[in-house]
């Protein structure tokens, strides 16, 4: 499958209308239309902050004049991947202020079905269909097959997730494991974690390895090498580290590596997986060479006893632009095929 923002899209395979995907974070909500199985397009980015809530911004999306050609307003079925916990009815988002009924929201839209997922459940669902593009390996170590597979990803927040092998499919877990406590792997990152309790009573691994995370890192570099903290935002931070602009900058960069391997090894083994690690999320795509190039793998290894171990394991930058649709795809159409 793939997504593009193609102008206009041929008459509907299905004959139910076509299927609305979207996949919805803390600063962006991604929206597409699949009209096909594996046909999908008309993607659409909207910064949730111009929206007062996710249905608003929702029907923004269907009212755009492409969007409404290619069978917007004909939607029936849809599913959502959101960057929030997904027990029961109502949601609030961890990082935002929207909330909301799920079966309210589907009434308001006039969907018929309307399916809410955490946002790296759908993006493990993605895993095994990523085309070899699409990925991109860093350090050594192959994968097993038909072993459990690790999912992270640094953004808004820090989203964890996994995929258990079962009867030739796979099992995606709902999991919020970002929010474990932020293991210090040296002096240098005590004393992060010492800066950031100043602020926060729980220091999670979200609060150090995501966009705030850079900032927040940031603030405690400048502060233990005694220069001005210019309140630097996180995309200024990570511009300036890779023109070669700034050493602070590039250090910050090179901590928040670091302390994503370390997190990235816990996840491969929690879930014993042997089938790989992945990396999604905003930040580290961006990254490129830099990353490539940063700690993240020596600290991978760097497991004690289970060095061994974890070398083996592989670790993949996903580099598709919108894999988080090719999940909710599959789950959209399994939820309906159940019907």
């Amino acid at each position: 499958m793939s997504a593009s923002s193609t102008p206009a899209l041929p008459t509907s395979a299905y004959a139910d209308g076509p299927r609305l995907l979207a996949d919805v974070g803390g600063t962006n909500a991604r929206f597409a239309l699949e009209v096909a199985a594996g046909q999908v397009g008309q993607v659409e980015v909207l910064p949730c902050a111009d929206y007062p809530s996710l249905s608003a911004a929702l029907q923004a999306y269907l009212a755009l004049p492409q969007v409404a050609a290619a069978g917007g307003q004909a939607v029936r079925h849809a599913v959502i991947a959101i960057a929030n916990p997904v027990a029961g009815d109502f949601l609030s988002m961890t990082n935002h202020h929207w909330s909301f009924s799920i079966r309210a929201m589907r009434e308001e839209c006039g969907f018929t079905t309307l399916d809410v997922v955490n946002d790296f459940t759908a993006l493990a669902r993605a895993v095994p269909m990523l085309s070899e593009h699409e990925k991109r390996q860093v350090g050594a170590g192959t994968a097993r097959p038909n072993t459990a597979i690790g999912l992270i990803g640094a953004g808004t927040g820090l989203g964890v997730s996994g995929l258990i092998p079962s009867h030739g499919g796979w099992i995606a877990l709902q999991s919020e494991g970002g929010h474990v406590n932020f293991a210090p792997f040296n002096e240098l990152e005590v004393a992060i974690l010492q800066f950031a309790w100043r602020e926060f009573e729980h220091v999670s691994a979200e609060r150090l390895i995501s966009g705030d995370g850079l900032e927040l890192i940031y603030r405690a570099l400048a502060e233990r090498a005694g220069v001005a903290d210019e309140k630097l935002p996180a995309a200024e931070i990570t511009r300036r580290a890779l023109a070669g602009e700034s050493p602070l900058c590039d250090d910050v960069i090179e901590t928040f590596c670091c302390m994503l391997g370390t997190v990235a090894a816990n996840v491969a083994v929690t879930l014993g997986a042997l089938g790989g690690i992945y990396i999604g999320g905003g930040i580290v795509p961006r990254l490129g060479e830099r990353f490539d190039r940063s700690g993240f793998r020596a600290r991978f290894e760097r497991k004690g006893r289970f060095a061994n171990y974890v070398s083996q394991v592989p670790t993949f930058v996903i580099t598709a632009q919108y894999p988080a649709f090719l999940g909710t795809s599959a789950i959209l159409a399994e939820k309906l095929s159940s019907h």
